[in-house]
C-alpha cells in the first residue's frame, strides 16, 4: 500500500520583525471630540463602523459646542498633543471626528509628520473634478452659520460653495452640538439631514454631488442619496480612501 505524503504548507515567514512602538495593526488614528451623544453604527466614533482597526484619542475639553460654535479657540495644543500620542502608539495617519477641525489641518500635519486629513471637506476638490461642466459640489453641514471662509479655505474648498445646515432642525443639532440631552431620536435626526439636503438642491439646482461635513452624518448618507438622487460623500468615504493608501490591497504574486 502506497503511503500518502502530506502536502507541505507555505514556508514560515523569515526575516526581522521591526519594533519601536506600543501597538500594531491599527495604522489610522482618530482624534475624537469629548461628547455624550450616542455614536450609532456609521458614526466615526463607533469602532464597529470600520472594517479595519483604528486608534482613538478623546481630546478632553474639545466639546462639539466649543469646536463648532466657538471656532475651537484655545484647543490647538490639545489636538497637537493628542495627534502626537496617536503617532507614538502606532498611527501612520490621523483624522478627526469633526469637519470643523479643518482649521487645524496645517498645524497638525506639521506637528506629527504623517498624513493628516482633519475634515471630510477635503474631498470637495476631488469630487468636483469628477462632475460634468456646469455641476458643482454642495455641502451639508451641522451648522451652516458656523462654517466660515477660514474653515473652507483650510480644506481647499471655494468660499462660494453651496451650503445647507441642520441648525434649524428638530433633533440633530440640538443633541450633537447643544447637548440638550444624551439620547438621540435617530429617525428625527435623519429627517434633519434629509431636509438640509433637499433644501440645498432646491436652492442650488447646479449641485451634482454632496459632501457631508459632519462625521456623525454617515448613518444617513444612503437615505440622503436616495432622497436627492445624487452621489453623497462623507468621512467614511474619505477615511476608507486614506486607509487604502496605508494598507494597499495585496493581490499576491
Amino acid at each position: 500500500m502506497t503511503e500518502v505524503q502530506p502536502i507541505p504548507g507555505p514556508a514560515p515567514r523569515r526575516g526581522v520583525a521591526r519594533g519601536g512602538r506600543a501597538l500594531y495593526g491599527a495604522p489610522l488614528g482618530i482624534l475624537v471630540l469629548e461628547a455624550r451623544f450616542p455614536r450609532i453604527p456609521g458614526d466615526i466614533g463607533n469602532a464597529g463602523t470600520w472594517p479595519f482597526p483604528v486608534l482613538y484619542k478623546v481630546v478632553r475639553g474639545a466639546t462639539p459646542e466649543r469646536v463648532v460654535l466657538d471656532g475651537a479657540r484655545g484647543l490647538l495644543p490639545a489636538f497637537l498633543d493628542g495627534a502626537a500620542e496617536l503617532v507614538r502608539l502606532g498611527a501612520e495617519a490621523i483624522t478627526t471626528s469633526c469637519g470643523f477641525l479643518s482649521l487645524f489641518q496645517a498645524e497638525i500635519a506639521a506637528h506629527v509628520g504623517v498624513p493628516v486629513a482633519t475634515s471630510s471637506l477635503m474631498q470637495v476638490p476631488w469630487v468636483q473634478a469628477t462632475l460634468p461642466p456646469g455641476k458643482r459640489v454642495g455641502v451639508v453641514t451641522v451648522s451652516a452659520t458656523s462654517l466660515t471662509p477660514a474653515h473652507l479655505a483650510a480644506a481647499g474648498v471655494p468660499a462660494d460653495i453651496p451650503v445647507a445646515g441642520t441648525e434649524n432642525g428638530r433633533e440633530f443639532f440640538r443633541v450633537l452640538i447643544r447637548a440638550e440631552k444624551d439620547d438621540l431620536d435617530v429617525d428625527a435626526a435623519e429627517r434633519d439631514i434629509l431636509d438640509a439636503g433637499r433644501d440645498l438642491v432646491s436652492r442650488h439646482p447646479e449641485v451634482g454631488a454632496i459632501v457631508l461635513e459632519c462625521t456623525n452624518m454617515p448613518p444617513y448618507a444612503a437615505a440622503l442619496r436616495e432622497a436627492v438622487g445624487l452621489p453623497v460623500f462623507d468621512i467614511h468615504s474619505m477615511v476608507s480612501w486614506l486607509h487604502a493608501g496605508l494598507r494597499p490591497w495585496a493581490f499576491g504574486p
